[in-house]
């Protein structure tokens, strides 16, 4: 009798012990799960790794919202070079494209890209980032490829230097920035007559030769455009021969409708 007595105490025994042990594996899953769940990640299961976190980019203070980046149009545009900004006296008055300009929008000046392109400026030194539409023209220095607004050079810590190394994306629009018509600005004058005058000995060798009027907050100044060419590329060329034939400045622009 004593032996099966053992028996039956050596089984029950091994039955407690392994109940135990299930209770502890079951009980320390749970309590993982308990430490691991937070709002805005669902618990792991038990037994399961949870996958590492995908670093994320910060927006930089002040810029807008930063969308997913669509396709760029038709032949990638990406260019390098100096941004400057622009705010008061400019602020008020109305851009190329017919708005109002109004420094604290995320917008831009660009001498090529069609109207409302959409485009992605990061500094170059920094890293920064922010996002403009293209709304104006300009910049009409030498050396300076975007104006961008006080908001956006703000973005891009670039308004206590005035000047940056950027670098531009097409990242939206509706045009492709590579197709229309492309001239080359060759003056701004005060006096009328001297743009008449240098209008007159261009259209020559370089029809057409138009004078734009544009009115600024330092006064009128009177703008020699010259050529209607269907390539960035031909507009390039020609810039190069009325630099050598009238030794001034030649932007390429694009000529909107």
């Amino acid at each position: 009798m004593r032996r099966p007595s053992r028996q039956r105490w050596a089984l029950r025994a091994h039955f407690l012990l392994e109940l135990t042990a299930a209770l502890l594996m079951v009980a320390g899953c749970a309590h993982r799960t308990l430490i691991t769940q937070s709002p805005t990640n669902a618990p792991t299961p038990c037994g399961a790794s949870r996958p590492a976190r995908s670093p994320s980019r910060s927006t930089p203070s002040g810029a807008p919202p930063v969308t997913e980046r669509r396709p760029a149009i038709a032949g990638q545009y990406v260019e390098e070079g100096v941004a400057s900004w622009y705010g008061d006296p400019f602020n008020g008055r109305r851009a190329a494209n017919g708005e109002i300009y109004d420094m604290y929008q995320f917008t831009a000046a660009h001498r090529t890209l069609p109207f409302n392109s959409i485009v992605r400026v990061t500094n170059l030194a920094t890293g920064k980032q922010t996002q403009v539409r293209i709304t104006d023209r300009g910049p009409f220095v030498a050396n300076r490829i975007i104006d961008l607004s006080l908001s956006a050079a703000r973005a891009i810590d670039m308004v206590g230097p005035g000047t940056a190394e950027v670098r531009l994306e097409v990242i939206g629009g509706t045009t492709n920035p590579t197709a229309g018509f492309f001239g080359v600005q060759v003056g701004a004058f005060l006096q009328e007559q001297n743009a008449d005058k240098l209008r007159d000995r261009l259209a020559e060798r370089f029809a057409p030769a138009t004078v734009v009027t544009f009115d600024s907050p330092n006064g009128t100044f009177y703008r020699v455009r010259v050529g209607r060419v269907t390539s960035e590329e031909a507009a390039t060329q020609l810039a190069a021969q009325l630099h050598d034939e009238t030794q001034s400045t030649a932007f390429v622009i694009r000529i909107d409708p």
